[in-house]
């Protein structure tokens, strides 16, 4: 990990771990110069970049040097309107009413470690010799506007971190229409787009498909990361897979709408960037502000997307994840939501907590339903008081009901919302997002409360605190079931209604981080109808997302594979639910359901007092042997073996850092008559160490394992699953 300059030819080579990233000042203009495996750092890397005269639509701003256009040169951080003609990075207007600007270098740090963004969760050091960073200072000279392009290079980590950071030193407003958190101009189109698109109960099912002249575009408009697509996006070679080749990825630590696009022009390079959405953004750069862009990660493989993945994890769960909870194995929980939805009182949740402690589960949840007058989803959002008709001794009383039989508590909350029929939309109707003389739209019976205003935050944490203050609680569900509509602000000028959104994203940042830190042993889990808000602004405040609110195993096969690209699976929540399935009335044996959620964070949904003694029997088995497992499973790095895009098996392994133990898990969907005898290839293990495969006793070499597999022949019959054990000898 280092950043060399070479001040005679104005370049700089970042390395990471394994990656090398070259950027060179070209007229002033930061130019893409290499990104890739690794070069020395006495690399000849003169004639990269070939300027080469072109016809008269590619205009050339500098007479003397007709070879040297802005539509054809490689750039860090494009702008409009001065003969580039393909996506900018960003877009302003001045006062005059004029669009055009022209950034080019003006000076730059290089400082150890890496330093934090103001408002906004990012990856972080724990120590400077962790990383070192690139700090670029751009200038417009006609406005005086400057920006910062940050680079972060990782001692430990195959990735690179950008973002920029608007400065306006004049004594006249700026309005930013566009201000995304990264752009790089790749030589040639031979890529095909991988990214994760999908709905609610269907989240993060991977799609790829070659690029083509034109845009490869994905987006969210919807005041969220979106169940509809992820901030991620990656390229790779038409050979690339799971285990080989290039991948080059993005990923936008940001939690509102975003875009991401890969852009391939008339000479077949291509431009990816990534950032806020700038569809209905705007924001008032007033005299003297700054405003700074989310942080965007970047990662290169060349071991194809499993490799790819492990980066995104090791960083992710090591240094974006944080608090107390971050390396401790996470506790099997029970929710009730399934169970008993809003039906239910404390004798009720007592005797599933009775059943949860007897089984060896160590975290009981209430979910929906005990606050205000809440017996369905039409009422009571924001009014976050127990409901004394349907807990007459309060939530107190609950949870130390709950703790006195050896679980602990935890507690269902959906903060960002409000019910119109509720005690807190009648005192404060101008509290939610709402635009005057327009309707209301709402989603399931409920309007978004403007997180932008301080006096909304204000009420959230006297309350939330309150809560978390006088009752026994160890875990927090935080949830938010809608997306945006009618967004505008009573609280905001006409001038910033374009900001709203973004300052929804901020004022909510601001209170998780207050109310993460002031209650760090509180473990928090992020929710949106499920997996709405999977990204990595959220995980930096809450380790764990409800990764989908379908339960049926054999859909969270894709969901949970799929997710898997990007996250680490110490973040995924995963439960057994009941059978019929309620989301597509499947049936699947416990032992399959088990298994598909032993793949993550571990526990059930459904009602523990109707299992029968058999079922009791199998679910005791299945939370002893995740105890023994957790830690490989949450902390180990996965290995995906079989897509369930792909056929009918799916199979992913998880492996120790030091390759002594390995834990693989295999799916059969469908049972296939006469089928052809099945192997297993393994990854990720020592060719040179031996491994004892628990379920028979066998020794065979790491090598073997690899090369011939194990054999899955036995496992038949629809919907069927079996867990191999390995330990080194």
């Amino acid at each position: 990990m280092t950043i060399y300059y070479d001040e005679a030819k104005q370049l700089f080579h970042l390395q990471s771990k394994d990656t090398s990233y070259v950027i060179q000042i070209v007229k002033g203009f930061p130019s893409h110069v290499y990104w890739g495996k690794k070069l020395r750092a006495d690399s000849n890397l003169d004639g990269i970049i070939t300027p080469t005269e072109r016809a008269s639509f590619s205009p050339t701003p500098f007479p003397e040097d007709k070879r040297l256009s802005l539509d054809t040169l490689p750039q860090e951080f494009p702008q409009y309107g001065t003969s580039d003609f393909r996506d900018p990075a960003y877009q302003v207007q001045l006062r005059d009413g004029s669009r055009i600007s022209e950034l080019s270098y003006l000076s730059h740090r290089i400082v150890e470690g890496k330093p934090s963004l103001d408002g906004l969760p990012a990856v972080y050091t724990e120590s400077q010799d962790e990383a070192q960073t690139l700090e670029l200072d751009l200038i417009d000279s006609h406005s005086g506007m400057t920006v910062t392009l940050s680079y972060t290079v990782f001692r430990d980590h195959n990735a690179i971190t950008r973002s920029a950071k608007f400065y306006n030193p004049s004594s006249e407003s700026i309005q930013v229409w566009r201000a995304l958190s990264a752009s790089i101009d790749l030589s040639d189109a031979s890529y095909e787009a991988i990214y994760l698109s999908g709905a609610w109960a269907r989240e993060r099912h991977v799609q790829r498909r070659p690029l083509g002249p034109g845009a490869t575009r994905i987006e969210s408009r919807r005041g969220s990361s979106s169940h509809q697509q992820n901030p991620f996006l990656a390229l790779v070679r038409p050979e690339t897979n799971e285990h080989q080749g290039d991948v080059y990825a993005f990923n936008l630590v940001y939690s509102g709408s975003f875009v991401a696009s890969a852009e391939v022009d008339q000479f077949a390079t291509t431009r990816v960037n990534i950032g806020i959405n700038p569809f209905d953004f705007g924001w008032n750069l007033e005299p003297g502000a700054s405003f700074q862009t989310p942080e965007a990660v970047l990662v290169y493989s060349d071991e194809g997307l499993g490799g790819m993945s492990r980066t995104f994890h090791r960083l992710y769960r090591t240094r974006l994840c944080r608090g107390v909870h971050r390396d401790v194995e996470r506790p099997i929980l029970v929710n009730n939501w399934e169970a008993t939805y809003f039906n239910f009182n404390a004798d009720k949740i007592e005797a599933i907590a009775k059943s949860a402690s007897q089984l060896g589960i160590e975290l009981f949840v209430l979910d929906d339903g005990w606050f205000g007058k809440r017996d369905d989803d039409t009422t009571s959002l924001g009014d976050w008081f127990e409901d004394r008709k349907k807990l007459p001794e309060g939530l107190h009383n609950l949870a130390q009901r709950v703790n006195e039989t050896g679980v602990q508590f935890g507690l269902w909350f959906e903060p960002e919302m409000v019910s119109p029929e509720s005690e807190l939309y009648r005192e404060h109707p101008d509290w939610c997002l709402h635009v005057p003389n327009r309707r209301r739209t709402e989603g399931r019976n409920q309007l978004i409360l403007d997180m932008s205003r301080t006096d909304v935050r204000e009420y959230l944490y006297k309350r939330l605190s309150t809560i978390f203050s006088t009752v026994p609680i160890s875990y927090i569900k935080w949830d938010m079931n809608r997306n945006m509509t009618e967004i505008g602000s009573a609280d905001r000028p006409a001038v910033q209604q374009t900001e709203t959104v973004h300052r929804y994203m901020l004022g909510l940042y601001e209170l998780l981080e207050r109310l993460t830190s002031d209650f760090p042993n509180i473990l928090f889990e992020s929710c949106s109808g499920g997996g709405g808000r999977f990204d990595p602004g959220m995980l930096y405040y809450m380790p764990q997302t409800w990764t989908s609110d379908d339960t049926d195993a054999i859909e969270r096969l894709k969901i949970q594979y799929g997710t898997s690209m990007v996250y680490p699976v110490s973040t995924m929540g995963a439960h057994i639910s009941a059978v019929p399935n309620h989301q597509v009335e499947r049936m699947t044996s416990l032992t399959m359901r088990g298994d598909v959620a032993m793949s993550g964070n571990f526990g059930y949904e459904l009602d523990l007092t109707r299992f029968t003694e058999e079922e009791n029997e199998i679910a005791k088995q299945q939370i002893s042997f995740y105890k023994e497992i957790r830690g490989l499973v949450q902390q180990g790095d996965l290995y995906r073996i079989k897509s369930p895009f792909e056929g009918n098996e799916t199979a992913w392994m998880f492996v120790s850092e030091d390759h002594s133990e390995a834990l693989v898990f295999y799916f059969n969907v469908l049972a296939e008559p006469n089928g052809p005898l099945r192997r297993l290839a393994l990854r990720g293990l020592d060719a040179d160490k031996n491994y004892r495969v628990d379920a028979s006793g066998e020794v065979f070499g790491g090598d073997r394992l690899m090369h011939v597999g194990l054999d899955v022949s036995s496992v038949r019959g629809d919907f069927t699953s079996k867990v191999f054990k390995l330990s080194a000898v």
